[in-house]
This record gives C-alpha cells, sequence and structure tokens, in this order.
C-alpha cells in the first residue's frame, strides 16, 4: 500500500478540485439531492467550480484552522493527487463538519482509511476541534463502516433519511493514543 499525505494547495493547484468536481464517476454519490444552489447539476452531482471563483474560494478555505480546512490526499511514491477532505466548524451544532472525497479511480484501493486518518488526527491534535461529524445515506455501506471504524458513532437519521455521524476529541485520543 502506497504512503498517502495532505496536502494544502496553492491557488494554481485548484485545477485538480475543479477535476474532481467536474467528474460524474467521482461525484456519483452528490446527485441526486434536493438542493438549489448555483452550479450544482443534480443528474450528475458534479459542481461547477469555475476558475473565476478560485481565489475566494481559496481565501476563504485554506489555511483557516480550526474553522476550516482543506487539503488533497497525496500518494507519497509520485505525488499524485487523490482526492481532497476537508472540515468546518458549524456554530448551531457545535461541531466540524467533514468530508472526504476519493476520485473514482482511485477508490477501492485502500486510500479512505488512511486519508480519514490524517484529517482526524489534524483536526484533533493540531488544531483542537471537539467533535467532528459526518453525513451520508445509510446505503452507503463502505463509508459507514470506514467511519464506524474509525471511532465514530451513529447518532440515527434525519428527517432526510441521512445517517448523521459523531466522533469527540477525547474519543479519539483515548483510542489513537501515541505508540512509545
Amino acid at each position: 500500500m502506497d504512503q498517502i499525505t495532505l496536502y494544502v494547495p496553492k491557488l494554481e493547484d485548484l485545477w485538480f478540485r475543479q477535476k474532481l468536481q467536474a467528474d460524474p464517476a467521482t461525484m456519483s454519490y452528490n446527485a441526486g439531492w434536493n438542493v438549489d444552489f448555483p452550479g450544482y447539476h443534480r443528474d450528475t452531482g458534479c459542481v461547477d467550480f469555475p476558475q473565476s471563483g478560485w481565489a475566494a474560494w481559496h481565501a476563504a478555505w485554506v489555511n483557516r484552522e480550526p474553522k476550516r480546512f482543506f487539503a488533497y490526499i497525496r500518494r507519497d511514491s509520485d505525488q499524485a493527487w487523490l482526492g481532497e477532505v476537508n472540515f468546518h466548524y458549524v456554530p448551531a451544532d457545535d461541531w466540524w463538519d467533514m468530508g472526504i472525497v476519493l476520485l473514482a479511480a482511485c477508490r477501492g484501493k485502500g486510500y479512505s482509511r488512511p486519508a480519514l486518518q490524517l484529517l482526524l488526527d489534524h483536526a484533533f491534535r493540531d488544531c483542537g476541534v471537539t467533535r467532528i461529524h459526518n453525513d451520508f445515506e445509510p446505503s452507503r455501506q463502505s463509508a459507514r463502516k470506514l467511519h464506524r471504524d474509525a471511532g465514530f458513532r451513529e447518532m440515527g437519521l434525519d428527517r432526510e433519511g441521512l445517517l448523521h455521524l459523531l466522533l469527540t476529541r477525547q474519543e479519539y485520543l483515548a483510542a489513537n493514543r501515541p505508540k512509545h
């Protein structure tokens, strides 16, 4: 298994995010949502990310810890970007929502688990985040297993049928003590 690291992109690196969000195979998990926001394509799940908006997006998301964090997942052997991870604070819920997206071609190759581990380590150890949350359809069994294996607790389903999961800093650090 190739080692991976997180890479915080420069403004000129956002072409990869544009590519990721424009790939129907990668974004298929996002298709069919009943949401209305500019650039979202309900039929494919893709989201427009035009270069004209990169600078504002980069300023809002990059190097904004602990409020927000964004990074690419990078394979060490060839420096290839495989996907992205992120988290952002939601004051109404007093937690940080997280996301992880791998290029469709990189799924099923063992990258999700270490990418999630790197994200959680950064959030809890480096940024002092207290609670990480994620939600998705309960039918996404591989995502469900990945989160449960990382220590997330299932909080139940909401009115839209999404499964909510939560992991606290205390729970994470207790289960992931540094080895001496």
